[in-house]
């Protein structure tokens, strides 16, 4: 295991690091030799050590490990408890393990998100949250979307975009050159970021092109991507360079309501939330953000009934803004609200693009039992729905408005 956590000379804390594999295939034996080597005294300690799977995600393997030490309560069990996160087969196509490592520990550093532990070969071993796991329905209760827009505030206006939006081009993987473009794509103002479009511009590129076919839709994608940077990429909400820090993947599940006797839910009487996995953390604009949350309240079903009209949307945004600017030292306009309104009914086709490229590589890599080519067209289909609407194509056909395009015009 490498060096202990701490910091020297000013450099940021070391991350220990636990030369092992998690296996699938031999989950408690697996689980147990991990925790051991940051927990040692767990090892000969009496008490049963408990571990329990979660099953709410699709990517990668969660567990709960938790020792049961006698006369220990159980909150104070759930207090010391640790999570562990092994990686989905081949994901690193898809995600920068480093980057995701490194946004944690910078969420983590401004109490946004829990201490990172260890990594591990195939993973990451962090403190449990004690706290109650969404779901879609949860999502469109009042209070809970109310705290979910307060603690996105917060979020984008306190994790620092520059600290992590550089690119190095080196695969954290293996350490091969990216031989692709650029992964840094230039915001409005010509600074060159590593952000949600390079993530995109990465995933195009790592498509299959095995058949006439998969080439079509790969430079079909691509295209598509050249054109929504060409139309979006404005800079028009808030943050730096027109760019906030973006968790980029809140789903229910991803979404924490903390107990009512929390320290963080005294403070107004009222529900508070936190956000958990930061592997698609990146630079964003604010609206991507927004509108991928907006897009899960229908969870992985797709249940457009369950999306936000546009009263709601606007109620959620000012929220944010409030808690933004409670939490941000960057001066925000007057009209920002009206802007960001904006600016998320034109960003909400995105989430369909960027999640449908996304489930096309799933279906070729994953183990994991969910259709992922149906998911990818569902998702496109949203895109695509989008873009008919926005371009005029749907009405110049006189075809019917498709339910969720149908449910985002509702006041």
């Amino acid at each position: 295991m490498g060096a202990p956590n701490g910091t020297a000379n000013g450099a940021p804390p070391q991350l220990p690091f636990v030369d092992l594999r998690f296996d699938n295939k031999n989950v408690d034996d697996s689980a147990r030799a991990l925790v051991y080597r940051i927990q040692p005294k767990w090892r000969d300690a009496p008490g049963e050590l408990e571990i329990v799977r979660f099953t709410d995600g699709i990517t990668n393997t969660l567990l709960k490990i938790a020792k049961h030490l006698p006369g220990q309560s159980q909150a104070e069990i759930d207090r010391d408890s640790i999570l562990l996160r092994a990686y989905g087969n081949h994901t690193e196509i898809l995600i920068d393990r480093d980057r995701e490592a490194q946004s944690h520990a910078l969420a983590a550093e401004r109490g946004l998100a829990p201490p990172l532990l260890a990594r591990f070969k195939n993973g990451l071993l962090y403190r449990y949250i004690v706290g109650q796991v969404c779901t879609p329905r949860d999502l469109i209760s009042e209070p809970v979307w109310r705290a979910v827009a307060k603690r996105l505030g917060e979020w984008h206006a306190l994790l620092p975009v520059d600290s992590v939006a550089q690119s190095n081009g080196v695969d954290s993987t293996n350490g091969a050159a990216h031989d692709s473009r650029p992964s840094g794509v230039d915001t409005a103002d010509g600074h060159s970021v590593h952000n949600v479009w390079s993530v995109m511009q990465k995933w195009i590129e790592a498509l299959p092109r095995d058949t006439p076919k998969q080439k079509a839709r790969q430079e079909l994608l691509q295209k598509e991507l050249d054109r929504s940077i060409e139309d979006l990429n404005k800079g028009r909400g808030p943050g730096s360079h027109g760019l906030v820090f973006g968790h980029c993947d809140l789903l229910s599940a991803n979404v924490i309501m903390l107990p009512q006797d929390s320290a963080s839910s005294k403070l107004d009487g009222g529900i508070e939330v936190a956000f958990i996995d930061y592997e698609y953390a990146t630079p964003c604009p604010a609206a991507f953000d927004i509108a991928n949350h907006f897009a899960e309240w229908g969870g992985y079903d797709c249940d457009y009934n369950m999306l936000p009209t546009k009263s709601v949307r606007r109620a959620f945004l000012q929220d944010y803004l409030e808690s933004y600017k409670a939490h941000s030292d960057n001066p925000v306009s007057d009209d920002m609200l009206d802007v960001l309104h904006d600016e998320v009914d034109r960003y909400r086709g995105m989430p369909g693009l960027f999640w449908g490229i996304w489930a096309l590589i799933q279906a070729v890599i994953s183990q994991i039992d969910f259709d992922y080519a149906s998911y990818a067209e569902v998702r496109l289909g949203e895109y695509f729905a989008w873009r008919a609407e926005q371009n005029g194509t749907r009405v110049k056909e006189g075809t019917e408005i498709p339910l969720r395009e149908r449910r985002w015009a509702e006041t």
